[in-house]
């Protein structure tokens, strides 16, 4: 997928690199600012986008709804691993929860 092939180069091409992604189990969805929108199936996704003003207090444009929910998969903590084996990690925190996750190899 893209996100092996980006990550690959950048360990391949960087010397030093930082690399930082929303945690995929954190309870609200970065994109779409709504909670556990990142577990729904893709239709409900569509549905929740073009019908309802619930992400980001508007109707998404149903081209853009559909762009958006295929190029946005966010990553666990054990994908970021097997992306980044040997970056060391630092943990974004917000109430004691790991929003995000950053990859380096400083």
């Amino acid at each position: 997928n893209n996100q092996s092939k980006m990550a690959s180069e950048i360990v391949r091409v960087g010397k030093k690199y930082i690399v930082q992604t929303p945690n995929k189990c954190f309870f609200l969805e970065p994109h779409y600012l709504l909670p556990f929108l990142q577990f729904t199936p893709d239709k409900l996704k569509f549905l929740l986008l073009t019908k309802t003003k619930l992400s980001r207090l508007k109707k998404w444009n149903k081209k853009f709804a559909s762009q958006y929910i295929e190029e946005i998969r966010l990553l666990s903590l054990k994908e970021m691993k097997v992306l980044f084996p040997n970056s060391k990690i630092y943990f974004e925190k917000f109430l004691g929860m790991n929003k995000s996750f950053t990859m380096h190899n400083f």
